[in-house]
C-alpha cells in the first residue's frame, strides 16, 4: 500500500514565475488510479496552516468518502494567494465588469490565461505524473467565490474536459445578467458539464451573490439539461470557508458517485 501524500509543485505562470500547485494523492494500492478534481485557491484547501482564511479539509473528505465505500480522489489545489487573485479568477470575456468602485479589484480580468494555465500547464502535468483517471466524467473543476465563477467558466469552456463542477457562491454578481445571458448562450453544446452551484445569504456579501445566482440558475434552467444542474442553497451560512468545507463533501460525493 502507497501512503497518503501532499506533493509541492512549482508550475511556470504565464508572465508570473512559478505557481504552487499542491496535489493531494490518498492511500492507494500500486496501479490503483482515482478521478480528479481541480481546485482553484489550493492555499486553503488542505490544511489550516497554509490558510490565512480557513480551511476546506479536502483531504479528510476523501478519506471520509474512501472509508463510506465510494472511493477517493486526487485533489489537486492551485495557489492564488496573491494580489492578482481577484483578476486572476475574473474572465474578460463574459463581459464588462459592473458594480463601481466597489469592484476595483476587477478592473483587469485575467482569467483566461489562468484557464489556459491550467489546461496548458497544471492538468497535462498532473495526469502524466500523478495516479489519475482521464476523461471528462473522471474531472472537475471546484472553487469558490471568484474562484466559484473561475470554475463556472473553465467548466462550461471545456465541457469535453471536465464532467462536474463545483460552483460554489459564485461571483456573478460582477456582471449584467444581459452579459452572462449572452456568455452561457454561446456555451451550450452536445456534452455540458454537470453543475453543482451552491450559495448562503447570511451575510451581506453572500446574500447579493444569493441573488445574482438565483438570476444565473434561471438563465440556465431554460436552456439546460434538468439532470446536469443542481443548486444548494443554506440560507444562514456567510460567506467564508467554514461553509464551504461545509459543502464541499457533498459536491465530492456527487462528483465521485457520477465518475466512471
Amino acid at each position: 500500500m502507497i501512503q497518503a501524500n501532499l506533493f509541492e509543485l512549482r508550475l511556470p505562470y504565464p508572465e508570473k514565475g512559478d505557481r504552487l500547485v499542491r496535489v493531494y494523492v490518498p492511500a492507494h494500492r500500486e496501479g490503483e488510479r482515482f478521478p480528479v478534481v481541480y481546485m482553484t485557491d489550493g492555499q486553503n484547501v488542505f490544511d489550516e496552516e497554509s490558510s490565512t482564511w480557513g480551511c476546506w479539509f479536502t483531504r479528510e473528505a476523501v478519506e471520509a468518502e474512501m472509508q463510506n465505500g465510494i472511493g477517493g480522489a486526487v485533489i489537486v489545489g492551485v495557489d492564488n494567494g496573491n494580489v492578482w487573485r481577484d483578476n486572476e479568477l475574473t474572465p474578460g470575456s463574459i463581459g464588462a465588469v459592473v458594480g463601481g468602485s466597489e469592484m476595483e479589484n476587477f478592473t483587469a480580468p485575467e482569467g483566461e490565461t489562468f484557464d489556459a494555465f491550467v489546461m496548458n500547464t497544471v492538468k497535462p502535468y498532473v495526469e502524466q505524473h500523478f495516479p489519475v483517471k482521464t476523461g471528462r466524467k473522471n474531472t472537475a473543476f471546484c472553487g469558490s467565490s471568484s474562484g466559484g465563477l473561475q470554475s463556472f467558466f473553465t467548466a462550461l469552456s471545456h465541457p469535453d474536459a471536465f464532467g462536474a463542477a463545483g460552483v460554489f457562491s459564485p461571483a456573478f454578481l460582477l456582471y449584467s445578467e444581459s452579459d452572462m445571458q449572452r456568455w452561457i448562450s454561446s456555451r451550450l453544446a452536445p456534452e455540458l458539464p454537470y453543475l453543482y452551484l451552491y450559495t448562503g445569504a447570511g451575510d451581506d456579501l453572500e446574500n447579493r451573490i444569493y441573488q445574482s445566482t438565483e438570476a444565473v440558475y434561471d438563465m440556465l434552467s431554460a436552456c439546460y439539461p434538468f439532470d446536469l444542474l443542481n443548486e444548494v442553497v443554506l440560507f444562514e451560512n456567510q460567506h467564508n470557508e467554514a461553509a464551504w468545507s461545509q459543502i464541499f463533501p457533498d459536491f465530492l460525493h456527487t462528483f465521485l458517485s457520477r465518475a466512471e
